[in-house]
């Protein structure tokens, strides 16, 4: 198994009696601190570097506008940040959302100058952007899975083909594509899509042989994804293997079953209900998903941003992981056995907790854990039938 350190580089300041309905895109600028933001910029690095010391295989980055829930509007400038301040991890950028973007040309040209910046370490993640994205914008979001499917079809050309050559789709137009430098890794980076779990994009990720990630949900619907995701890659031919598959969500650990529960509830209810927390009509504007996909993702996330989730709920259905290391490792084992993930991205730094719980939270995962659980799923992810099938129609 792989392990990866995420994180959202949260601001922790958003006030329990937040006048404010929502964190996002209406959320006033003036209640962000640039002398506090730049002393939590360098205590967020200093954890990926830290997590990187401690053996995680990668870290992780995202992209979000406008909101207190996570402050790195721009995942390529932090991978540069990252690309000159880690040494060996792998960076991945989950993701740049592309169909945001007036010039996806662009974006192949930052992950291949960034490629060669970390010499081969960079895992592009592509992804549409949430609702919020799409007022922060003010985009059509019934245009969002047609501009993500254009983009990102212009930026795998742009990585593969031999320019110049003409790209005419019905959102990009372009007279020359002949971006440069060229990324390390042949034919391009490996590509991990985050996803809530929409129907498409299951289809679509098992259709392409990508890594698909399910973020933020309970242990039932990350059973239900995946096996939708498996059922999917034998649709098309072949068998997932765990390399394919990955499951992102906060975790915490302490000497103790009720030290971790003490700890972790003020900051998880935090992030799940404070930051996270948005109108219906902002997480999910009309047209962003289809009918079907619709259902099973409000089913998926019940309660989740559009509503309250306490943290008894969060542990008990398992959106979060709290508890001592040995039984932390012991439920991830089991859920390992039956599910078959083979890379586990752990939130280690959440909502409101203090860098020093952040930091002794790593170095338990990395030392309590990792070793126990990398073992899993060993022979299949050094199998060679898995190894460059990006982009495989």
């Amino acid at each position: 198994m792989q392990f990866f350190f995420h994180h959202l580089m949260p601001w922790p300041n958003v006030p329990k009696d937040n006048p404010y309905p929502q964190a996002w895109v209406t959320y006033p600028r003036s209640e962000h601190d640039p002398e506090i933001g730049a002393e939590l910029y360098e205590d967020y690095l200093s954890q990926y570097e830290y997590a990187e010391r401690l053996g995680f295989d990668g870290v992780c980055i995202n992209e979000h506008h406008q909101t207190a829930y996570g402050n790195m509007p721009s995942p390529n400038i932090m991978a540069a940040a990252l690309a000159v301040r880690t040494k060996r991890v792998k960076i991945a950028i989950l993701g740049n959302a592309i169909p945001l973007r007036a010039n996806p040309q662009r974006i192949a040209e930052e992950i291949a100058m960034l490629d060669l910046l970390s010499k081969g370490r960079i895992i592009s993640g592509f992804v549409r952007g949430i609702g919020p994205e799409y007022h922060s914008f003010s985009m059509d979001p019934t245009q969002s899975r047609e501009r993500f499917n254009e983009a990102h079809d212009l930026i795998i050309r742009a990585w593969t083909e031999s320019g110049p050559f003409e790209f005419y789709g019905k959102h990009y137009k372009f007279r020359y594509v002949n971006p440069w430098p060229r990324t390390l890794q042949q034919p391009h980076p490996p590509i991990w899509i985050p996803s809530q779990g929409s129907v498409e994009t299951i289809d679509w990720v098992a259709k392409k042989h990508y890594t698909y990630l399910q973020t933020y949900s309970s242990i039932d619907s990350v059973r239900r994804v995946f096996n939708q995701f498996k059922a999917a890659t034998e649709r098309y031919g072949y068998t997932a293997s765990p390399h394919q598959m990955g499951w992102a969500l906060p975790v915490h650990m302490a000497g103790t079953e009720e030290q971790a529960m003490a700890e972790a509830k003020e900051p998880m209810e935090y992030l799940f209900n404070d930051v996270f927390k948005m109108a219906p009509q902002v997480f999910f504007p009309p047209g962003y998903l289809t009918p079907e996909s619709m259902s099973r993702v409000v089913a998926n996330k019940k309660g989740l941003g559009t509503g309250y989730l306490s943290f008894e709920d969060l542990v008990v259905k398992g959106y979060v992981m709290v508890g001592t290391p040995e039984t932390v490792r012991q439920r991830f084992a089991e859920y390992q056995k039956e599910i078959g993930f083979g890379n586990l991205l752990v939130m280690l730094q959440f909502g409101t907790l203090p860098h020093h719980l952040a930091l002794r939270n790593i170095e338990m995962f990395a030392r309590e854990v990792m070793p126990y659980l990398r073992p899993l799923c060993e022979a299949e992810q050094a199998d060679p039938q898995y190894v460059h099938t990006y982009g495989t129609e």
